[in-house]
């Protein structure tokens, strides 16, 4: 079976997105309100989707002066070599737009759900963002996927209520998580505070039973090391992180 591809324009940000996760998006670089804009501008039973990719060399946002005129597609990437696939991360999450607020000052409020993985096979920079080619990632369970969610859901449990004491903060009642194994493995990725390219790593696993056991592994030596901890920074699990573009 051949791989599906398709073409999309890409939004380097410094988060990972996860399928089924939510993002909002303020979207105030005129490079990026052109990519929303020109989806926008779709018809209405066109999906208006974009590619994510977390930043592996760079920042978000460019350091553009006015007099310089806007941002280039490859501004604010780390990109010595001249090769943008190595300014960000290749497996990434499409995003769909699920709502858009277009405000006075020409920004816009997006809200995006995270749907399918792919892998970025090439970049295109002659725009005025980039976009790719990309090929989207089938979801596999693996071996063992249950009996490893079962496991990664206690060991979860224990990393909140101790990040919690470390924060000196008390959880709140008992959150349900979801059965299926795939979906719980990208929440728990998404909720725990683990550095970006160990997120990224997670995202990448080549299928549910992988990122299940790197997470079982990752929670029970983040609680052991917080179980030594008097005091952590306040971190919201709740959420993503929000970006500010």
């Amino acid at each position: 079976m051949s791989a599906v591809t398709e073409r999309l324009p890409l939004f380097p940000l410094n988060t990972v997105l996860y399928p089924g996760l939510v993002l909002p998006l303020n979207v105030f670089e005129e490079r990026y309100r052109r990519l929303v804009a020109d989806l926008l501008e779709q018809p209405e039973d066109t999906p208006r989707r974009f590619g994510v990719l977390a930043i592996r060399d760079g920042r978000e946002v460019a350091r553009v002066r006015p007099e310089e005129g806007p941002a280039g597609p490859l501004d604010g990437l780390g990109t010595a070599t001249g090769d943008p696939l190595e300014a960000v991360f290749q497996v990434g999450c499409v995003a769909d737009i699920a709502s858009v607020q277009h405000q006075p000052d020409g920004r816009y409020e997006l809200l995006v759900t995270g749907t399918t993985r792919f892998r970025l096979r090439s970049v295109d920079v002659s725009g005025p963002y980039l976009t790719g080619e990309t090929e989207l990632i089938e979801e596999r369970p693996g071996e063992g996927s249950g009996a490893l969610a079962s496991e990664v859901e206690r060991a979860f449990r224990v990393y909140q209520k101790r990040l919690a004491g470390a924060r000196e903060a008390s959880t709140v009642g008992h959150q349900e998580l979801p059965d299926d194994p795939q979906v719980l493995s990208y929440l728990v990725a998404a909720a725990s505070v683990f550095e970006t390219p160990v997120k990224q790593q997670l995202l990448a696993c080549p299928d549910t039973a992988q990122r299940l056991r790197a997470e079982l592994d990752l929670l029970r030596r983040e609680s052991a090391v917080l179980s030594w901890l008097p005091s952590l920074p306040a971190v919201d699990l709740t959420r993503q992180s929000f970006s500010p573009n």
